[in-house]
């Protein structure tokens, strides 16, 4: 299994940015798929899953609205749009295998500042 991110980088405050995750060694169709992510000094904090139940995708409430979980299955990649970034976004976010992950990328530094 490996998971590799791209897209990060510097945004300023109501900038977007597109995060990627590039899995391979399984199928997307076949699990869940989760972004967590870190502010330095901080715990880990869940941002959003795709269920690959059919039970659809899921926010912590700080995002909703504002960022969007998808996956393309050809592609074996999971996405997150995000959008309205806010300074409070600024972390290191990781994609993970599974709701309860088993399996990380190595992280990408999304900063928000103007």
């Amino acid at each position: 299994v490996q998971l590799v991110e791209s897209g990060g980088g510097l945004a300023q405050p109501g900038g977007s940015l597109r995060l990627s995750c590039a899995a391979s060694g399984f199928a997307l169709s076949d699990s869940h798929m989760s972004w967590v992510r870190q502010v330095p000094g901080k715990g880990l904090e869940w941002v959003s899953a795709f269920y690959a139940d059919g039970r659809g995708t899921g926010y912590i409430e700080s995002v909703k609205g504002r960022f969007t979980i998808s996956r393309d299955i050809p592609r074996n990649t999971v996405y997150l749009q995000m959008n309205n970034l806010k300074p409070e976004d600024t972390a290191l976010y990781y994609c993970a295998k599974g709701d309860i992950p088993n399996a990380w990328g190595a992280g990408i530094l999304v900063t928000v500042s103007s």
